[in-house]
């Protein structure tokens, strides 16, 4: 018997380990599917790509893709201790405050900008200082790059030239322009939410953590969760909580379980023979950033070929040289038109090739630039494709089903051309690969956006506040059950979502203990 079970070790699920275990009075249980992930190899930030498709990756795709020709996009999640936080690229990008305000306004109270942001303050320990806007001292170490590549300076050179401003913080006052994104790394090493909260916190004895357990179902009687069914080497047994089970398992998993608990919606769940106990819309409303590729051939050096036992050494030794870039140095936030309230297109910025959603070898120098869509209309979903636990969700994105979707991507590609046409990033072209022309029709753009359109591995809001969980991340109609990860955005950021994932982490824990961000009691127990 446990006071708490945390369900998934992921982005979040560390964080609330961490949080909920400094209380030396309260038992807390960790359990993950993957391993414990402290292999050398995912600390070092440009190696992250190799990581797909290993034991480190749920390797999840979707269901062929309605507007995309019924292609299926590849879309990796972090299996094993931290998570995605432990695959991703470490770009810290916090939203747009008004993000977190329209969280707030369809009903979310406590999830407004000015109630978030002491939670991003308190998990950064952001190295160039505090301010108004960052933190020091808390477990998230937030880097500058100690390495840039040319080409990523050449692009920032470029935007600037074209006319958009620069912007030094994306996290700070304003979010539009182009700039060097910061990362999270510590000493240009990867630090993931296992590195930063877990590892520290595995020193107290009230925390236990089991890998490789997988979670069937969570355990609910008479209208309350009471812990879980777990399988671990082929042995199937229940674990209890006496106050809360805490589901963490990303935007995927965690509808997955929950409809496989009987919480979800009744007709879905009923066809696959579960009791439905909770009729919930739970798997809807899933969004992610529909991500396009422009690619230009270069007769520059890229990151193509830095993986050398060489640079390894110099990683290993000084922790310097082009092993510890992330790849994506570089972007901005751009507004398609200028009537819109906020930037509706993010761009990135990447010094070497892309073959097969990348995951083949590429064999002469590229570079690319990825534009996404910030705040899409479209929505997918996630579905059960059977009752089976360990069989993989039916996962929908449907991509560019929006006029307005489509129209932000054609007119943000517009923008990216004429950032491409600027010096310097001109002279580093030495052929064009994949780029519609500038002088292409609108119909043109929209042949190859639905040719070449791709997930971006951000996906949020399957277990939305407002419809699956209340504003404190409670499931509705079942007592001692909350969600706290990606999937209870209401909708998704714009921009990387890790660091607003980390953020629900940290109020989730204070929601739990019953606490403010001033330590006071909340108003939910006052």
């Amino acid at each position: 018997m446990y006071d708490y079970i945390v369900v998934g070790a992921g982005s979040a699920g560390c964080v609330l380990a961490a949080r909920l275990s400094e209380d030396p009075d309260t038992s807390v249980l960790l359990i993950e599917a993957g391993g414990d992930n402290r292999e050398e190899h995912m600390s070092v930030p440009a190696m992250f790509g190799q990581l797909f498709k290993t034991a480190h990756d749920w390797d999840y795709e979707s269901e062929p893709e309605p507007n995309l020709g019924g292609r299926r996009n590849y879309l990796p999640r972090g299996k094993g201790l931290g998570g995605t936080s432990a695959l991703n690229g470490m770009v810290y990008i916090r939203g747009h405050r008004d993000d977190f305000d329209g969280w707030r306004d369809e009903g979310n109270p406590g999830w407004g900008y000015e109630d978030v942001l002491p939670y991003f303050i308190k998990a950064e320990d952001n190295v160039r200082g505090a301010s108004e806007y960052h933190g020091v001292g808390g477990p998230l170490t937030v880097s500058d790059h100690r390495y840039e590549h040319p080409i990523s300076r050449a692009w920032y050179e470029s935007a600037l030239n074209a006319g958009f401003p620069a912007n030094a913080d994306f996290n700070g006052p304003e979010q539009d322009g182009a700039g060097f994104y910061q990362v999270t790394q510590r000493e240009a090493s990867r630090w993931s939410t296992a590195t930063a909260y877990l590892y520290p916190a595995l020193e107290r004895p009230n925390v236990e953590v089991r890998t490789h357990t997988f979670v069937n179902r969570i355990l609910i009687e008479d209208g309350r969760a009471v812990g879980v069914e777990v399988e671990h080497l082929s042995e199937v047994s229940e674990v209890r909580a006496s106050r809360e089970v805490i589901v963490s398992t990303g935007v995927y998993n965690s509808p997955q379980l929950l409809m496989l608990s009987g919480i979800g919606p009744r007709e879905q769940l009923t066809g696959f023979g579960i009791d439905c106990l909770v009729d919930l819309p739970v798997g809807e409303g899933l969004q992610d950033h529909a991500g396009i590729f422009l690619q230009y051939a270069t007769d520059t050096e890229t990151m193509r070929t830095v993986g050398t036992p060489e640079n390894l050494e110099l990683w290993r030794e000084k922790r310097e040289g082009p092993l510890t870039s992330n790849v994506v140095e570089v972007g901005g936030f751009f507004r398609s038109r200028p009537d819109l309230p906020r930037p509706d297109v993010q761009t990135t910025i990447m010094p070497i090739g892309w073959a097969e959603e990348g995951l083949a070898e590429v064999k002469d120098d590229q570079f690319m630039i990825l534009q996404w869509l910030l705040r899409p209309q479209t929505t997918g979903s996630v579905r059960l494709r059977s009752a089976t636990p360990t069989a993989k969700p039916r996962i929908v994105n449907n991509h560019l089903d929006h006029a307005d979707d489509m129209r932000s991507m054609i007119d943000g590609l517009r923008l990216q051309l004429k950032i491409a046409e600027q010096e310097p990033l001109r002279s580093h072209e030495r052929a064009v690969l994949q780029a519609p022309s500038a002088s292409a029709s609108d119909a043109e753009f929209e042949q190859y956006l639905r040719a070449g359109v791709l997930s971006c591995y951000h996906a949020t809001s399957t277990c939305r506040m407002g419809h699956v969980v209340d504003s404190e991340l409670k499931v509705h109609g079942v007592e001692g059950l909350r969600v706290a990860d990606a999937s209870v955005m209401p909708f998704m950021v714009n921009g990387n979502p890790n660091a607003a994932t980390i953020m629900i982490g940290e109020k989730a824990s204070d929601l739990i203990k019953g606490v403010d961000r001033a330590g006071a009691p909340s108003a939910s127990t006052a």
